[in-house]
């Protein structure tokens, strides 16, 4: 064992900033989240130490680069997406949260971080979730600062040309059917927001979103929508849907109505350029839909023990996004994924 033996979940988080948000070549760290998420889930302490030394070693994980110069409520917005200065943005914004404190630092900074949510492949977002489910400032402090060296730039939102859908589904649907926004991006990319990048860029992509009415019922659409979109394809990056609808809502939730809305209108529209990236992008057919909503499951309880058991990152965010989200929506689907992910149903 090395130095770093955390016993409490606070104790690990503490230990885990110390580590850069992404490690080579721009993976995104998801260990501080994964110890919540292992926390809630019922892991003790040598549970959260051993895996915490077992993550940094396989990811290879890097200390926080050095600083290179303080980053100012002045230039804040000037060095946006700038990795080599996540540091001075993470030493930023936890200054700002320990000085405005968390609902007040949000309402200043996350309608400009809102339109590079893509960040890190919506890990920010993550993280920025995560930290707000403990109402950690210091957490809350470095997500903000990961979004903001990570920034990934969305096109522009023109005004909407067509009639909105109110449903994101509707949008899935439409970008799926598009060959000039959808056979647009290679399928081959290594990374998921080298994707989100590369849909960004194609100029029929920018005006897709414009079309997302948003409202009170938005987050249940999208979660909605996200379920029967990793219920059929079971892919790795309709997996992130899944998470990432779950990090949206929670973080919306904090932010007053126009703010949610561009946040949320952004990350259906990250939705939507990784869509050429999933197996089966097309909805699950709702008679299949049922009929998987009623496979029997276990329980939460042993599907939480299997996933504490695991070591896959993306075992434990997704059963812990869908008890999460289960215990708001009540969808009997939830539990069917979950456990599906862990090995308990076929």
């Amino acid at each position: 064992m090395t130095d770093r033996v955390p016993t409490t979940v606070a104790a690990a988080l503490a230990d885990a900033a110390r580590d850069a948000c992404e490690f080579p070549k721009y993976l995104a760290n998801h260990l501080p989240m994964i110890l919540v998420a292992l926390d809630a889930l019922g892991a003790d302490g040598p549970r959260l130490a051993g895996y915490a030394e077992r993550y940094r070693a396989a990811k290879g994980l890097v200390p926080a680069a050095e600083p290179v110069r303080p980053i100012t409520a002045a230039d804040w917005r000037d060095h946006l997406g700038d990795r080599s200065r996540e540091t001075d943005y993470r030493r930023f914004f936890v200054a700002e949260v320990g000085r405005l404190g968390i609902a007040a630092a949000l309402a200043q900074y996350t309608g400009v971080l809102a339109d590079g949510i893509g960040a890190s492949a919506l890990h920010g977002l993550m993280r920025l979730c995560y930290a707000l489910l403990r109402e950690d400032p210091d957490e809350v402090g470095h997500a903000l600062g990961y979004v903001a060296a990570t920034y990934l730039p969305a096109p522009p939102l023109p005004a909407a040309t067509a009639e909105p859908w109110a449903d994101p589904a509707d949008l899935v649907v439409a970008v799926t059917g598009m060959p000039e926004v959808f056979d647009a991006v290679p399928r081959s990319m290594d990374l998921l927001w080298h994707r989100i990048e590369a849909s960004f860029a194609t100029p029929a992509f920018g005006p897709v979103a414009a079309r997302l009415a948003t409202g009170p019922g938005t987050p249940a659409r999208m979660a909605a929508g996200s379920l029967t979109l990793y219920a059929g394809s079971n892919c790795f990056t309709s997996l992130h849907v899944v998470t990432g609808t779950f990090w949206a809502r929670v973080v919306a939730a904090y932010l007053d109505p126009p703010t949610a809305a561009r946040l949320l209108t952004r990350y259906w529209q990250v939705v939507l350029a990784l869509l050429p990236a999933v197996r089966h992008p097309a909805l699950l057919p709702a008679e299949e839909e049922d009929v998987l909503r009623h496979t029997p499951a276990p329980s939460w309880a042993e599907i939480a023990a299997a996933t504490v058991a695991s070591d896959d990152e993306h075992d434990i965010s997704l059963v812990y996004s869908a008890y999460r989200e289960h215990a708001v929506y009540g969808d009997p689907l939830y539990k069917v994924v979950a456990a599906r992910r862990v090995g308990l149903v076929a």
